[in-house]
């Protein structure tokens, strides 16, 4: 081990993050705050470069500390020793470095930041920026749901003083500009989870305990027609018009952008409760047109999933839609050219028409019939592979048809989204692509469908909860892969 090796610290290790709020008087005379919950950070790439090393300190502690309610923040740095700079090589500037990730606030003493939050009587009486728009009880303990557009104050602030989480939970997060002008905050709508606290320690405790929170932002789109039942946006503008215009208002497409919830309260339902009340929101809202996600990773496309699917079931969506298995045998001919229409298998006006009722982006509501379609064959159809369809759709049994039929659904979609790739391949490294890719979507679909079943008789644990492994800095393996060595492309993976 070189002595450079001696004087570097994991920085996943070395932070720790606490939330606290006043707590009750010590036996001294004096008092201690109460920490509510403390964890470390799932990376910290984004902050100490990609090695998530700290240089130059022996015994280093980096404690990050939020007061509960309004989430202001304190940084204590402690270590036991300190590398003295040789030449150019020194010790990392942890002041310097964290300074550009939270507000100057977190700055003070330790001591200053103990005793504002213990002695702020105004903690008391604090409530969420916005309007509560869902309350629900988990574990016998209640939680609130609170919104408002980023245009307000009370909610900027919050977002600047506690956002580093969202770089050392989120892959790829990064802050949100706050420093953007109103017409483009009013963009941004923000979500906040707390728990409504009982029992306080302290007359000065607030009742309010951040859960997490999300983010979302609008795309205005132009869209001449109905846009619920009994609205219209029109084509037309009017420009003498002097009334303001409120983006609310206006067409858009929804987009969650970040998501997170606090690492202490994972496994408890709280991610589930906090999307469906976004896509309860934004179902209300008669100028959403549809609701997407920004740059979703593994565990919340699942959690995703199981919401919207558990959604499509539960208003009757699903019940509608079958996969149509007797078609003409002229369309089940093994000769090349002959197609089989995607309108031959399913009621494509319809599924526009429930597409749009539910405001699901094509990809996601695909999916979901996919996988819905999948769940009605029996179990031993779905295992067999392709041992069962050797007959394609001249088969007499129903449900060896309609498993070949739902691979063929399958495969025309992927072949459609990946269309420019796989014309460049030749027709039989072509075909294993896409057998190969819906192979992996049938097995990504039984898994979902397993855990959904599971979760729905073990009660409202959320789904992957729990474990912050750091290999999940990647997503969905279903995504073309654009590297690149020494210019030669690598062979891809084509997308779902």
């Amino acid at each position: 081990m070189t002595d450079q090796d001696e004087w570097s610290t994991n920085a996943n290790e070395a932070l720790s993050i606490s939330f606290v709020q006043a707590g009750s008087s010590s036996g001294g005379g004096g008092s201690a705050l109460t920490t509510l919950s403390t964890f470390h950070p799932r990376f910290t790439y984004p902050i100490f470069g990609d090695e998530e090393r700290i240089f130059g300190y022996w015994g280093l502690k980096i404690h990050l500390r939020f007061a509960a309610h309004d989430l202001v923040p304190n940084i204590q740095i402690s270590y036991e020793r300190k590398f003295k700079q040789v030449g150019d090589t020194k010790a990392t500037d942890l002041l310097e470095t964290l300074r550009e990730w939270v507000p100057q606030i977190a700055f003070r003493k330790a001591t200053d930041f103990d005793a504002s939050v213990q002695n702020d009587e105004s903690a008391s009486s604090f409530c969420p920026p916005g309007e509560i728009i869902e309350r629900y009880t988990s574990r016998g303990r209640s939680f609130e749901i609170w919104s408002c557009e980023l245009t307000d104050p009370a909610a900027q602030r919050l977002i600047e003083r506690v956002q580093i989480l969202i770089s050392l939970f989120i892959e790829g997060g990064t802050p949100l500009p706050l420093d953007d002008q109103d017409w483009s905050l009013a963009r941004w709508r923000v979500f906040f989870v707390y728990e409504k606290l009982s029992n306080l320690s302290s007359p000065n405790a607030s009742p309010y305990s951040l859960v997490g929170y999300s983010t979302s932002y609008r795309f205005i789109i132009h869209q001449a027609g109905p846009i619920a039942e009994g609205k219209m946006v029109s084509s037309e503008f009017d420009f003498d018009s002097l009334a303001p215009i409120s983006f609310a208002s206006l067409p858009s497409r929804a987009r969650i952008s970040q998501f997170l919830i606090l690492p202490s309260h994972q496994g408890y339902s709280h991610g589930t409760h906090l999307l469906k009340t976004i896509t309860s929101t934004f179902l209300k809202s008669p100028a959403c047109i549809e609701i997407t996600v920004e740059d979703p990773n593994e565990k919340f496309d699942d959690l995703r999933d199981y919401c919207d699917y558990s959604r499509l079931l539960a208003n009757g969506t699903l019940s509608q839609i079958s996969l149509n298995s007797n078609l003409s045998s002229t369309l089940t001919s093994k000769r090349i050219g002959v197609r089989v229409p995607t309108s031959q298998l399913l009621d494509q006006p319809l599924l526009e028409k429930l597409r749009k009722k539910n405001k699901l982006a094509p990809r996601q509501f695909d999916r979901l019939v996919e996988m819905y379609l999948l769940s009605k064959l029996p179990a031993h159809t779905r295992q067999s592979g392709t041992t069962r369809i050797t007959k394609r759709g001249k088969s007499a049994n129903e449900s060896d048809r309609t498993w070949y039929y739902w691979r063929l659904l399958v495969k025309q979609r992927v072949y459609k989204k990946n269309k420019d790739f796989l014309a460049q391949l030749d027709r039989t490294e072509r075909i294993e692509k896409v057998e190969e890719q819906v192979g992996e979507l049938a097995a990504d679909y039984e898994r979902l469908l397993r855990t959904m079943e599971k979760r729905k008789y073990l009660g409202d644990g959320e789904l992957n909860s729990g474990g912050s492994e750091k290999k999940e800095r990647g997503k969905r393996k279903v995504v073309l892969e654009d590297d690149e060595d020494d210019g030669t492309p690598e062979p891809k993976k084509i997308k779902d």
